[in-house]
């Protein structure tokens, strides 16, 4: 079996729109959640924050005539894939049957949804784009990129809600793992703070409405009372690694784990015994050769949910068993928000840079422990460990549970 590593990252994010920032934003504990600017709210919007993407410029990395074909989720797609493209400096280096692109998106192109709908109420059916089905639908991000940089291999568009770029990653893992691509690009995008989306998930009563834009975020806190929405894009470069080797790549983790699991149970809410989530991390966990000896950090779901955080505490400590304890977890949603199909990759990319620093990010907001959320969650703070062993788990709507495990490389 192959060795795969990752060679390249790029973010647009709440808390920052190149690497760099993002993972200073994160170590430094910097809040990127604050009130919706992206639309009028009146009244009867109950919620009234969000984790917004802000000062992204398109014209960065497409020309504007591009950018008016593509829905903002997909733009931010390729500005996270040219920057992952160029800090791993494989342009030019990879066979184009052998590079792949698994791009998902939870919800694909809102933004396109809402506005051609108008303009359908508003001039009939011949006022709608000819660019509406392209623009809207959740693959699109993927076939721009795959475009974009001639990637003619494995091409996957995942959608598992929330879980969609965990198990994005993961299967592009699984794909250079058994030989079908030597690089892939992988992750996700979305942008989906929209009347109709903030309205939705409100309805479903998933959103915090806590106005207080710095405590409205609280993983694993008692007081949480549902997540904040985030969006933006990850997109990480995933190469075999001789392949990696040849060219002289930098390498920045290496993934050596994966597990996708269903809970079969609910729409919306997790499996209150947590199996589904506890034998994803399980599988990960195997796969990556994991032993009691192991210091583990744990870049959580961690949602802000009531449910969520209690159900996820419940996998950990099922799939851990007594060595939970020894857990060291934080969940970077307290500043982020949670960026539904995005969030994973940018999970799974803290942690790759969590285990090449050895710096671990902060769950910011954390003040009132949870008796049913009693593992150690690096409360505001980061903290410095010489982990050998990082997770990133994701949960999703429809019961979908991912989990990546990655260590530090090693030659």
């Amino acid at each position: 079996m192959n060795r795969v590593v990752i060679t390249g990252l790029g973010a647009v994010t709440p808390v920052g729109n190149d690497v760099k920032t993002f993972w200073e934003s994160l170590k430094s504990g910097v809040c990127g959640i604050d009130t919706i600017t992206k639309f009028e709210q009146g009244e009867e919007y109950k919620v009234k924050i969000a984790a917004e993407v802000k000062g992204f410029d398109v014209t960065r990395y497409m020309k504007s005539a591009e950018a008016k074909r593509l829905d903002l989720f997909t733009q931010y797609a390729v500005a996270a894939a040219e920057q992952a493209v160029e800090s791993s400096g494989i342009r030019g280096a990879v066979e184009p049957e052998r590079f792949g692109v698994y791009v998902g998106s939870g919800i694909g192109g809102m933004n396109t949804f809402e506005t051609q709908h108008a303009r359908m109420l508003e001039r009939g059916p011949r006022g709608v784009s000819p660019f509406f089905i392209p623009m809207l639908i959740s693959n699109m991000a993927s076939g721009v990129i795959a475009m974009r940089y001639d990637a003619e291999g494995p091409s996957l568009p995942v959608v598992t809600a929330c879980a969609t770029s965990t198990n994005a990653v993961g299967e592009a893992f699984h794909a250079i793992k058994h030989g079908y691509a030597d690089a892939i690009l992988a992750g996700g995008a979305e942008a989906s703070i929209t009347p109709i989306s903030v309205a939705g998930f409100t309805s479903c009563m998933a959103l915090s409405q806590n106005p207080d834009p710095k405590s409205a975020c609280r993983p694993f806190d008692k007081r949480r009372d549902g997540f904040v929405m985030g969006e933006g894009a990850a997109i990480l470069m995933l190469e075999e690694l001789e392949h990696a080797r040849a060219r002289g790549a930098e390498i920045i983790a290496e993934i050596v784990g994966y597990g996708n699991t269903n809970d079969a149970y609910h729409m919306t809410a997790p499996h209150p015994e947590a199996k589904g989530a506890a034998q994803a991390i399980k599988l990960a966990l195997a796969e990556a050769g994991y032993t009691g000896e192991d210091l583990v950090y744990v870049n959580a779901h961690g949602t802000s949910t009531p449910l969520n955080d209690k159900a996820e505490t419940a996998a950990l400590k099922r799939a851990f068993g007594e060595r939970a304890k020894d857990l060291l977890i934080s969940s970077t949603k307290s500043m982020t928000g949670h960026m539904l199909g995005a969030t994973g990759a940018a999970e799974a990319m803290a942690t790759a840079l969590a285990l090449r620093e050895g710096v671990l990010p902060p769950t910011i907001g954390y003040g009132e422990p949870d008796p049913e959320c009693d593992l150690y969650y690096i409360p505001n703070q980061a903290e410095t460990r010489p982990v050998t062993l990082g997770i990133s788990t994701s949960l999703g709507f429809g019961g979908h549970n991912a989990c990546v495990a990655l260590r530090p490389y090693r030659a």
